[in-house]
């Protein structure tokens, strides 16, 4: 008898419909799965052989044939093991076949019956109506993350009995609730607190601007000055994510099994630090499947290079395209995917070697040569991508020891909200824009425009410090932010004049 059950497998972050044809028939007994699996879904078959046996159904002696279409999509992971089970039972006439077109079923078994969690489940549900499907069929573990789709049928189960039982007799079963936004308008941020840092008003003024308009910023400072202090502080005054922004964030954590424990939405803006001996790939993503890297993973919130210029060169301009576009494409000869990858990017550094050029306390122990040589670490290309440098000196003893404690984010919070907010209105004809730092060249004569002091000001800049025209677009993307934070519709000569000061790289060059 044949029996097709329906399933699914991810290319990138998008959701491929997969059929599982099983065909039991006459024949010398043995199981052989085709349509391109990997040796994961080869193995199901021993998986599958022994959670029937030890649940208490039947695992029939006779050939059975298990196909996967398309047959020219390579199937990957453990998550054909469900839909493989209910297959076998149904071409058995083990369970009723009649709920199998409606349904899809993801899901890896133990050798017990079991049901594991599996990864990818979230951008499947978010696709259920495209592929045609009604109703997801999941391990329990998956069932509220599957459930944030709204208007999406899911039944959570635990074991492979009480599939089997849903199959023959659904009316006994009732479907997986969840409201995510609910869920995600009671969830409050528990991260770190800027009014823990002391002094360093100038950068946490660039911390603001940079969360009002999604700036990329780099701190250039000595060891010691609070650069890493100040940068795991900046999911803090970013505003909550939106639903919709949240959907696409849990979706690509789902794809990187991160969501395996959680089930629920990502509440919190991402916040990801690797560390400077990262790879390429594990930093863009990539793999035989391609997987969703470190940029990928902080799309919509803050990917952290602390000492910037210790990543390899080479990793480092993997950076730029995703700076530019905000998505990264992979491709691999069989497939090509593509990423969402729409990061603030926040860098920090050492002035030099030594770490000490220009501090006041300890003298600087590097040569001219020796600092053109670290710097050079860094193209031009990619430091245009930055739009604030700030140098962090060190606090002073009274700083340190007397200072009380700055203002909270909270407050810092809401006033990027405003200036946000005030983006939004200006870019309703422009969905693909959500903030300053996206504002294409296009778009600065509408919304960027300069008077005779403050274009006499930007020009002198750009031959004094050599601007290329990138750079100098990007100065006026943070002068735009900085009018916003100020309540200002027109660009003013101190908004430009503020906007020039943060390219300390360019001027120490």
């Amino acid at each position: 008898m044949l029996a097709r059950v329906w399933s699914a497998s991810i290319v990138g972050i998008d959701a491929v419909k997969v059929g599982v044809e099983v065909d039991v028939s006459g024949g010398l007994p043995g199981v052989t799965i085709v349509g391109l699996p990997d040796t994961a879904v080869q193995e199901s078959r021993e998986r599958v052989r022994a959670a029937l046996k030890n649940s208490g159904f039947a695992f029939p002696l006779r050939r059975i044939l298990i196909n996967l279409t398309p047959a020219d999509l390579r199937k990957e992971g453990p998550s054909f093991d469900l839909p493989i089970s209910v297959g076998v039972m149904a071409a058995s006439e083990q369970v009723s076949a009649e709920l199998l077109g409606d349904y899809l079923f993801l899901g890896e078994v133990s050798l017990d019956g079991n049901l594991r969690p599996v990864a990818g489940v979230l951008p499947i549900a978010a696709a259920a109506q495209k592929l045609g499907i009604s109703g997801l069929v999941v391990p329990v573990d998956n069932a509220r993350e599957a459930a944030v789709v709204q208007g999406l049928v899911v039944y959570g189960f635990k074991h492979l009995s009480e599939v089997a039982d849903f199959l023959n007799e659904p009316e006994r079963y009732s479907p997986v609730q969840f409201d995510g936004l609910q869920e995600l308008s009671q969830s409050k941020f528990t991260g770190l607190d800027l009014k823990e840092v002391k002094g360093q008003a100038h950068a946490r003024r660039a911390l603001e601007i940079a969360a009002a308009g999604g700036h990329n910023l780099i701190f250039v400072g000595p060891p010691g000055s609070g650069k890493t202090m100040l940068a795991r502080r900046l999911p803090g005054i970013l505003p909550p994510l939106s639903f919709e922004e949240a959907l696409e964030v849990t979706q690509i954590h789902s794809v990187a099994g991160l969501l395996k424990d959680k089930g629920t939405l990502v509440s919190d803006r991402p916040y990801r630090s690797p560390h400077h001996s990262a790879s390429g790939p594990s930093l863009v993503g990539g793999g035989s499947f391609p997987r969703p890297g470190e940029i990928s993973l902080a799309h919509r919130g803050v990917l952290f290079l602390d000492e910037l210029t210790e990543f390899k060169r080479d990793v480092l301009e993997f950076l730029r395209q995703p700076l530019e576009d905000g998505y990264v494409t992979i491709s691999r000869t069989r497939q090509s995917v593509m990423f969402p990858a729409q990061f603030t990017l926040v860098a920090s550094t050492n002035p030099c070697p030594c770490g000490y050029f220009g501090d006041t306390i300890q003298p600087c122990t590097c040569s001219p040569r020796q600092r053109e040589h670290y710097w050079a670490k860094l193209s031009g290309p990619l430091m245009d991508r930055i739009d604030l440098q700030v140098a962090v000196n060190r606090l002073k003893p009274e700083e340190i020891t007397r200072q009380p404690l700055a203002e909270e984010s909270a407050s810092i919070r809401e006033r990027v909200q405003v200036a946000r907010n005030r983006a939004y209105k200006r870019f309703k004809s422009e969905p693909s824009v959500r903030c300053n730092a996206q504002i294409q060249s296009r778009h600065l004569c509408q919304w960027c425009q300069l008077d005779d002091a403050s274009r006499n000001l930007l020009e002198g800049a750009i031959r004094k410090l050599g601007l290329s025209a990138r750079a100098s677009d990007r100065i006026l993307k943070v002068a735009r932010t900085i009018a916003d934070l100020a309540g200002d519709e027109d660009l003013k000569t101190q908004h430009v004049a503020e906007a020039i000061q943060y390219r300390t790289i360019d001027r120490m060059q």
